[in-house]
């Protein structure tokens, strides 16, 4: 019998003051963003809560409740928040990475897709992508990131704290402006904003010869570009990471895949960016693992896999 020795490894923000998971169960969490409470729908939450419902609900300012919509995604995620103590529906929390340059601001809301902004597991992505980045902005004197699928931008800040030169790429024109505020509220400036279909711009870029250290895709399971293009994730994935490849530079780079699908585990993740980005002449070190959340009581909340791979 073989055996397939890939290590994955589990990785979770850590001290991070704006933020933290205070209890999960019964299919939600209780999460506390800067000064506020939030209730929020979770579904990999299959245990009981080590609170009283009415311990929440003292502490909590809102509480997505689930309801309308449209689709299947609508079904599982739209709704409305139900307040419960007067809160702002905007404000703004700060990331303190370990380095002492990573550091951004973030403005949060309550959205009705039970998002407020901000995907907090992401955090162990951004110190990556930061240290990648230094490292390489200080071997070339500098270091070209695409960021892909970016939302509201916090790896494209990561980066951009680096000293990177950073494209940020995404089909929806109010979340790159949310971006772009999060970038002036950080006091950081000339990040290249692109209001596009991922896959389209990566073969424009192709055309034009263009270059890239650093690639960050963190691609959603279904979606739509600016003029209706389809986005499926299982048809398309493989496709868009060898494209991405032909704009990946021989050395001194990096990619990071983050993928939130249910049934995508973190040794596919390897597996498909691997066979995308090998060559014959090029073989490339592959990572694996997954972002959890962990609440004050210790149970784990497995969220999104990744792999990373650096050449």
């Amino acid at each position: 019998m073989a055996i397939y020795n890939h290590q994955i490894t589990i990785e979770s923000p850590q001290d991070w003051r704006d933020y933290e998971i205070i209890d999960s169960g019964d299919g939600y969490k209780l999460e506390r963003f800067g000064q506020f409470y939030l209730i929020r729908p979770e579904p990999k939450a299959l245990w009981t809560k080590s609170m009283s419902d009415k311990e929440w609900r003292d502490l909590a300012h809102t509480i997505f409740k689930p309801g309308g919509g449209f689709g299947k995604a609508g079904k599982e995620d739209s709704g409305e928040w139900q307040m419960l103590k007067k809160m702002s529906d905007r404000w703004y929390i700060e990331f303190l990475g370990k380095e002492r340059d990573l550091h951004f601001n973030l403005r949060l809301g309550l959205t009705s897709f039970k998002h407020v902004g901000v995907f907090p597991e992401q955090a162990p992505n951004w110190e990556w992508i930061y240290s990648q980045t230094k490292s390489i902005v200080a071997k070339n004197n500098g270091c070209k990131v695409l960021n892909l699928f970016a939302y509201t931008g916090g790896a494209s800040l990561a980066a951009k704290c680096a000293g990177g030169d950073i494209t940020h790429v995404d089909s929806v024109k109010q979340v790159v402006t949310w971006a772009k505020e999060n970038m002036e509220r950080s006091g950081l400036d000339n990040i290249r904003w692109i209001i596009d279909d991922a896959l389209k711009f990566v073969k424009r870029e192709i055309r034009r010869g263009n270059l890239y250290n650093g690639l960050i895709l963190d691609p959603p399971a279904y979606g739509h570009g600016p003029d209706g293009e389809k986005w499926k994730l299982d048809q398309l994935l493989f496709e868009m990471l060898s494209e991405c490849s032909k704009i990946f530079q021989p050395q001194n780079a990096f990619v990071v895949l983050n993928l939130y699908s249910n049934g995508y585990s973190a040794l596919l993740a390897r597996t498909v960016l691997k066979k995308a980005f090998d060559t014959q002449e090029k073989k490339n070190d592959v990572s694996c693992g997954e972002l959890v959340l962990k609440d004050s009581f210790g149970k784990i909340i497995p969220l999104s896999v990744f792999a990373r791979l650096v050449r």
